[in-house]
């Protein structure tokens, strides 16, 4: 069996954190910031969790992560 290749955008993005779990970043938090209120900006700095589909479509991608 060959090995699986690693998809190198999705690992600049996303984590698997030690429970499996899929973690990333959200976007918007680099430019444009006065309009964005301080509730908002703060949740954005924050780590987000993936759920479902989207967190097995990740993994798929992270082969050995």
């Amino acid at each position: 069996m060959p090995k699986l290749k690693t998809r190198k955008a999705v690992a600049k993005r996303f984590k698997i954190t030690g429970t499996g779990k899929v973690r990333h970043y959200r976007g918007g938090k680099s430019h444009i910031l006065t309009k964005k209120t301080a509730k908002r900006k703060r949740r954005l700095a924050k780590p987000k969790i993936l759920k479902g589909r989207k967190a097995r479509m990740v993994k798929k991608m992270l082969p050995y992560s």
